[in-house]
């Protein structure tokens, strides 16, 4: 049997092009614990795509059109916080083209018309366990998806998510210390304008249907350590750049690094800024906020989105199989 699944999934894989058309939907899930939750879905299609709205820019797709394929691989998408659905879609539609399908949700509580339950860090795995559940037994296509073959893509805040999904537990009273000596940092900045309990018992969301993750400048990476991360055994892709002044080195990806059970697969990208793993900013959102779509003198965050997306799908296609 286990042979069958993977000769199926393989000739899945051969009958998409390299560059499929992508089609996308946008709509909100019921949350058991909460307030629906939004959540955006790019997947291969053979309608034809065009340019369509996506909120301060457009994307080349082909809206609400039907799913090609079948034993599509799943990858969970959580944004950094502030963010949205749809702060990686050059991503999401890259995984789309190479034959998965893409799912992203907008954190209640975390995104960029709400803040007001950052702290609220263990609400983000559940809320993307949430998602899982209903990819698997809620969407239109569910039949489409391997449910052995899922994993997840997170950055910042949302790289700290998928370490969660994936087995690992912070010690939430690492961040007495720890902003006690770096107040500036971001995550402090956050904590001191939204107060977290820690010594609150805390029920920790794990999913072990994730089988690999992409981590990108996770945040709170010193709240792990080895016992914190002792349970993730799946294989870890993770990035940080080089130039972050938000998580700066070494607290954040290189804690992680550390301290995980096996090395993982580890990219440090040359002048990139925390941010630079955003999606390029369309204009509208570069003027409007130029402290997260400004990249530095001389860093072209299009040009390296093209080999960051190249790598996130390599890792995703290698550990999927």
């Amino acid at each position: 049997m286990r042979l069958f699944a993977a000769l199926a999934f393989a000739a899945a894989m051969i009958a998409l092009p390299a560059q499929a058309a992508v089609g996308f939907q946008h709509f909100t899930i019921p949350d058991p614990q909460g307030q629906p939750l939004e959540v955006g879905v790019w997947y291969p299609t053979d309608a034809q795509p065009r340019a369509e709205r996506l909120e301060l820019g457009t994307q080349t797709v082909a809206d609400d059109a039907p799913v090609r394929g079948d034993h599509l691989p799943l990858i969970l998408m959580s944004h950094g916080h502030g963010g949205s659905y749809a702060g990686h879609a050059d991503t999401a539609i890259a995984l789309a083209e190479a034959g998965f399908v893409a799912a992203a949700v907008t954190h209640n509580g975390d995104n960029w018309q709400d803040t007001t339950r950052a702290t609220e860090i263990w609400e983000r795995p559940r809320q993307l366990k949430v998602l899982t559940d209903y990819m698997l037994g809620g969407w239109a296509a569910r039949d489409r998806i391997d449910p052995h073959r899922i994993g997840a893509f997170g950055f910042s805040a949302g790289g700290f998510t998928v370490l969660m999904t994936a087995g690992a537990e912070p010690d939430l009273k690492s961040m007495v210390q720890h902003c006690r000596e770096r107040p500036a940092f971001e995550d402090c900045r956050v904590v001191a304008s939204q107060p977290l309990d820690v010594n609150r018992k805390v029920t920790w969301t794990h999913d072990p249907r994730v089988r690999a993750i992409v981590s990108a400048a996770p945040g709170l990476g010193f709240a792990f350590g080895k016992a914190g991360l002792a349970n993730v055994r799946v294989p870890v892709q993770l990035w940080r750049g080089q130039d972050d002044p938000v998580l700066p080195h070494p607290f954040y990806a290189e804690a992680v690094r550390q301290a995980l059970p096996h090395a993982p697969e580890m990219h440090v990208v040359p002048h990139a800024g925390h941010y630079d793993f955003i999606s390029p900013c369309p204009p509208a959102m570069a003027q409007r906020l130029p402290e997260i779509c400004v990249s530095e003198p001389g860093f072209d965050r299009a040009a390296f989105h093209v080999r960051f997306n190249a790598a996130v799908v390599n890792f995703f296609r290698r550990t999927l199989r």
